[in-house]
């Protein structure tokens, strides 16, 4: 369990493992109150369930259920190498919706932050155990994104030989091989998540994303997904606040009870 002060009693460390058999190290934060839900939290690229900003989001959303979350395969005390979002990411989601099953969770809500973002709405299209409902912040809706600064220094990192070693050096973060093959994007399979309830959300400061993810996401969602945009939001984890991520537990309870 990562030693953080702030963690609530009973939260335990989960180990989980993706198909390919990739060994993931978790926590499961258990709710404050009745356990009416089970949200499966997916980080962003180069985060970890063990970062205070992670922990903060955790604590803000027990009020509506159990948190369930594991390090991405590459992060964190996961096994494995990172490829930033593609079919071994939602691999990894599919695996953590499963173990969430199989520990009796009865209504699952997956819940994404940008790489995470883009790999629940992926597993809630192309997984083997959908989720009761996807929450997606501030994802991508497109591979190969350099439109601005911050994405620009994303793939130098990924890119370069330079850059994956620095990442490796400075954040811990292993990498896997570059793709080959690009696997379908978040916005080519998104349509696929209906009749499932999603909701989709980006902020107007998004730095790393501009509105035009969040738009061209939803309109390819169709009517049936709800679709926020944050006034003063920045970019996932970093960028939440406590009204926010208790807007969003609203919203998945008002769901599930529907």
């Amino acid at each position: 369990m990562p030693p953080n002060s702030a963690l609530p009693p009973g939260t335990r460390s989960v180990t989980v493992v993706s198909d390919d058999g990739t060994v993931l190290s978790g926590i499961v934060v258990p709710a404050a109150g009745v356990p009416s839900l089970t949200f499966v939290v997916a980080h962003g690229f180069t985060n970890s369930v063990s970062r205070p900003s992670f922990l903060r989001l955790a604590g803000w959303l027990r009020p509506f259920g159990e948190v369930r979350a594991v390090d991405f395969r590459g992060h964190g005390r996961s096994a494995g190498g990172s490829t930033a979002g593609g079919d071994p990411e939602t691999q990894d989601v599919d695996a953590a919706v499963a173990a969430a099953r199989a520990d009796g969770a009865q209504a699952v809500v997956t819940l994404g932050l940008s790489m995470g973002g883009g790999a629940v709405l992926r597993q809630a299209a192309l997984g083997r155990h959908r989720p009761d409902a996807v929450v997606s912040l501030s994802a991508v809706s497109r591979w190969y994104v350099r439109d601005t600064r911050p994405m620009q220094r994303v793939h130098w990192l990924l890119e370069t030989t330079p850059g994956r070693r620095l990442v490796a050096r400075l954040l811990g973060l292993r990498l896997d091989a570059p793709w080959l093959v690009p696997p379908p994007a978040p916005l080519q399979v998104v349509s696929d998540i209906a009749p499932t309830p999603l909701l989709l959300v980006h902020g107007d400061r998004d730095e790393y994303f501009p509105l035009e993810h969040f738009r061209t996401l939803a309109q390819a969602a169709g009517p049936g997904a709800t679709a926020w945009v944050v006034p003063g939001f920045g970019h996932a984890e970093s960028g939440a606040t406590a009204p926010l991520v208790e807007r969003i537990g609203r919203w998945a309870s008002a769901t599930i009870r529907s």
